[in-house]
């Protein structure tokens, strides 16, 4: 097994628009030909478009893009945009009269970093569609639905810190399963057991969100919901409708494996997978890698991102 970059995953492309001083941003996986895929809601606070549609009972056979987004329920706005610009390049299914993209989408909550005004809308979901077919190259931090996610809110925003986006990709003999995640969880982000970042105290050291929250067992306070992570598998494998459900479920296993408390009530953790269909593997091979491409995307995220809007990145607190 090596480790491979997010782009040398054939037949897939991946874009990314942000407006930094607003801290808000979406980020586009798209496959031209189509993609069979499926999805996985396991936090409490979900927003989503056209995500019943994945079901394995359902007609639809291919999806050509999986868009995430900042601005929270606004930023599912930005599909229109994706739509236009897929349409404008034929990319979708044949009705006659036109293509229609079928195009899935999921929010996070960004709007208490940045700008609470400015949200991702269609036209930068253009943008990050015309990047992505343009070849540009994936970028890990704050950019795209990363721009504006923070981490480890169980305390307010006073105690959080900077999230962002990440990736990462595995490669063994043909087949080929990476993973993009905004990580802008309610929680805090651990890696090889140890607390990288998340909340802190009044001394700035990690409190430890999960101890927060049961020290607070019987306050019912709002993380305001739809912190969430956000996630998009890929891979080349042949992999059908149920079977690419069963993808995204453990794609949802590595953000269970770094993130405390993962899928909380105040999260909308939302994960897609989209496979090509271009080898054969056998689904439980895929759905190894495809945890530990998420895992490593999500420490990535957190690794890359810089502090902003007052938010302190790990570079800062180290």
């Amino acid at each position: 097994m090596q480790s491979i970059a997010i782009q040398d995953i054939q037949g897939f492309y991946i874009g990314q628009a942000q407006d930094t001083d607003a801290a808000t941003g979406c980020t586009v996986v798209i496959n031209k030909n189509g993609a069979v895929c499926g999805v996985d809601v396991r936090g409490g606070s979900p927003g989503t478009r056209d995500t019943d549609a994945l079901s394995p009972v359902m007609n639809r056979k291919a999806v050509h893009a999986i868009l995430l987004s900042g601005g929270s329920a606004f930023g599912l706005d930005a599909a229109g945009g994706v739509m236009r610009y897929l349409e404008e390049q034929k990319i979708g299914r044949d009705v006659g009269v036109t293509v229609v993209p079928n195009v899935c989408a999921a929010i996070l909550f960004d709007l208490q970093c940045g700008r609470s005004d400015v949200r991702p809308d269609a036209a930068m979901g253009y943008e990050a569609c015309r990047a992505a077919l343009s070849g540009q190259l994936f970028q890990s931090g704050c950019y795209g639905a990363g721009t504006g996610a923070t981490v480890g809110k169980s305390r307010g925003a006073a105690f959080a810190m900077k999230g962002g986006i990440g990736a990462a990709a595995f490669k063994i003999g043909e087949l080929k399963v990476g993973a993009v995640a905004a990580v802008n969880c309610a929680g805090d982000v651990l890696e090889n057991g140890k607390i990288i970042a998340g909340a802190r105290d009044d001394n700035g050291l990690f409190a430890g969100s999960e101890s927060i929250i049961l020290s607070g067992y019987q306050q019912y306070k709002d993380f305001f919901s739809g912190n969430t992570v956000l996630g998009c598998v890929i891979t080349n494998a042949n992999i059908d409708k149920a079977g690419a459900t069963k993808l995204a479920q453990c794609g949802q296993n590595g953000i269970a494996r770094c993130i405390r408390p993962a899928h909380s009530t105040y999260d909308g953790d939302t994960v897609f997978a989209m496979c090509s269909g271009d080898i054969d593997a056998t689904l439980d091979s895929v759905c190894i890698l495809a945890a530990m491409a998420a895992e490593a995307a999500i420490i990535d995220a957190v690794e890359s991102a810089a502090g902003l809007c007052g938010y302190p990145s790990i570079s800062d607190i180290s």
